[in-house]
């Protein structure tokens, strides 16, 4: 899984990003994705959960549900995920049963990611191939994670609703 930074990859990633932009704006975790058949675009998507009431609206989940349906076909052989985080399993799931041939992501998931952090998932006894490409635009991506989950842990309340005060470095 080492980082191929090809312009294409560039390019992509960076339309994750702005993707992933559109969940944060929205209160969800800043993760972004965009499905890519040759030089298109054909689907986006961004994290949804809060917003649908719906544990499985991720940023893939999305894209792949929408690419399936402009393309009419669950099946998206050929295809390729650009995605800003590494894929949790339950992503890294329908990315397999979807037949996309190729996922690109731009920085792991430590705490759940089923690529290569924490649930490695043993991508050689899938029944469909992968290939994985990590560390598309890392730093902006992770920077995304890094500033969302800060302010959320600076404007954190109690139990009660209230305010848990700051602490004095961050105010």
């Amino acid at each position: 899984m080492k980082p191929k930074m090809s312009d294409k990859n560039i390019i992509f990633m960076r339309e994750a990003i702005v993707q992933a932009r559109k969940a944060q704006e929205r209160g969800e975790v800043p993760v972004g994705a965009v499905v890519v058949k040759g030089d298109e675009i054909i689907a986006r998507g961004y994290n949804r959960p809060l917003s649908f009431n719906d544990p499985t609206a991720h940023a893939e989940i999305v894209a792949i549900r929408r690419a399936a349906r402009k393309l009419k076909n669950y099946r998206l052989t050929g295809l390729t995920l650009y995605v800003t985080v590494e894929p949790c399993p339950m992503c890294l799931g329908a990315i397999i049963q979807s037949r996309i041939k190729r996922l690109v992501y731009g920085t792991s998931d430590p705490k759940g990611g089923a690529v290569v952090s924490k649930l490695r998932f043993d991508l050689n006894k899938a029944n469909h191939r992968l290939e994985v490409i990590s560390g598309v635009c890392q730093a902006e991506c992770r920077q995304l994670l890094t500033d969302f989950f800060k302010k959320k842990r600076i404007n954190k309340k109690d139990k009660n609703g209230q305010a848990v005060e700051k602490p004095k470095d961050i105010q």
